[in-house]
């Protein structure tokens, strides 16, 4: 793994983006809306699907983009994986804290699709990602609802179950 090829601007709006999500999630697990397995099962959750597609799209056969300066594994690509985690926090924290019910779960998942659309472009203007071989930001769009699909199942599961999504004020 290599250090980086130049840092420039895509590093440096990388460790910004970095520092200001993970601030938030701190500010927001303050609030200790949910057990620790929880939290802990959201950001691993965010952390593996978002490498999972990151290495089936990104990288493989099909190569799609590639992160930060180079199709070789950079430190930064690490921090950028990292990204991941906790915005699968804030899915299932905004999904309980909106009260999301059957009827909103499509507007939902939209609405988050349309976020992570809205977050490649944002990475492909700030040079974290480079599309390559006609690959399009809006290819990704049936990617994140399938991803946050999923993530609504699981959620549903897990809090069906095991009735692990509780408030301390047990609203």
């Amino acid at each position: 793994m290599r250090m980086w090829k130049q840092f420039d601007i895509n590093e440096i709006s990388l460790l910004i983006l970095i520092a200001v999500s993970y601030v938030f999630f701190f500010l927001l697990l303050r609030k200790k809306l949910f057990k620790p397995q929880i939290t802990l099962f959201s950001m691993v959750w965010g952390f593996t699907v978002g490498v999972l597609f990151d290495f089936t799209i990104g990288g493989g056969p099909q190569d799609y983009y590639k992160v930060n300066d180079s199709n070789h594994y950079e430190v930064t690509d690490l921090l950028y994986y990292l990204l991941y985690s906790p915005f699968g926090y804030f899915f299932f924290y905004y999904y309980y804290r909106l009260k999301i019910n059957k009827k909103k779960i499509t507007l939902y998942v939209i609405v988050w699709a349309l976020f992570g659309v809205s977050a490649l472009w944002l990475f492909t203007q700030l040079g974290i990602i480079t599309l390559q071989k006609g690959y399009k930001v809006a290819f990704s769009f049936p990617v994140f609802l399938v991803v946050q699909t999923l993530s609504v199942i699981f959620y549903e599961q897990i809090k069906n179950r095991e009735n692990i999504f509780q408030s301390p004020t047990n609203d």
